[in-house]
């Protein structure tokens, strides 16, 4: 009777750690800054709701590719759409499992109280620009897509020699914080990354004809052992219920 008490037993551990990670799973979620905030408000209802735990860490998509390639496990990223794909060649990210989220456009801010610069048109942008004392923006060599995409916008706005001397490049993280300590005057940044800052104003996306959207596209990494409740996140960051959070980081739902 002891004996198949002991394997009733057993068996029933047996079929709690085969659906452990169904029922409790830790979920490692690698996203870019800019969709952090995301992640973080659907973060309780999800866990709730499934009884899985989500560990977020956060980076700008190139370092979060570093990251991946050097070795880091990990069971969703989100980061760019050529970022996935880049990780889906080298099988770090589970072919077909490429969601397209989101997407954001870059926004100027001030520290709150400051007079807000005239962003209205191209031409105005440029001239606030260089009527500021200061510009701070994510450093392109950090991999930051928006930071990437300023540098080359400065050169084609022919103001690159003028903001260089200017500049306060940020190494990833939310360029508001800075701007919110008075350590610059003028932030350039996505606007997802803007709005959850307390301390700062936000002037306005960029104008239309120079606007930069990043889109954010959500990955299962190849190597996960939680593959069922990674992908239950995923739809979950792509379903109905993320629709009205996006909005209010200022972000649109899909491409």
């Amino acid at each position: 009777m002891r004996a198949k008490l002991l394997t009733l037993v057993g068996v029933i551990g047996i079929a709690i750690g085969t659906t452990g990670n169904a029922v409790c799973a830790e979920i490692k979620v690698l996203t870019a800054g800019a969709y952090k905030q995301v992640v973080l408000a659907l973060q309780p209802a999800f866990e709730k709701q499934t009884g899985h735990k989500l560990i977020v860490d956060n980076g700008t998509v190139g370092q979060l590719v570093k990251r991946i390639d050097d070795g880091e496990a990990f069971d969703v990223v989100v980061v760019s759409p050529g970022a996935i794909d880049e990780l889906i060649k080298k099988g770090k990210i589970a072919a077909g499992s490429r969601v397209v989220l989101a997407r954001v456009g870059v926004g100027v801010m001030v520290k709150e109280g400051a007079a807000r610069p005239d962003i209205s048109s191209v031409d105005a942008f440029k001239k606030s620009l260089l009527a500021a004392k200061s510009v701070a923006y994510i450093d392109p060599a950090s991999g930051g897509s928006s930071g990437i995409y300023l540098d080359g916008l400065f050169t084609k706005l022919g103001i690159s020699d003028q903001i260089k001397p200017k500049a306060k490049l940020i190494n990833g993280g939310y360029v508001a914080e800075h701007i919110a300590k008075g350590e610059a005057e003028i932030g350039i940044h996505q606007i997802s990354e803007i709005l959850p800052v307390k301390g700062v104003t936000l002037v306005g996306p960029l104008p239309a004809e120079i606007q930069n959207y990043t889109t954010y596209t959500a990955g299962l990494g190849a190597a996960t052992k939680v593959s069922e409740p990674a992908k239950a996140l995923i739809k979950e960051l792509s379903g109905p219920a993320a629709e009205p959070v996006l909005k209010s980081k200022g972000m649109t739902p899909g491409a």
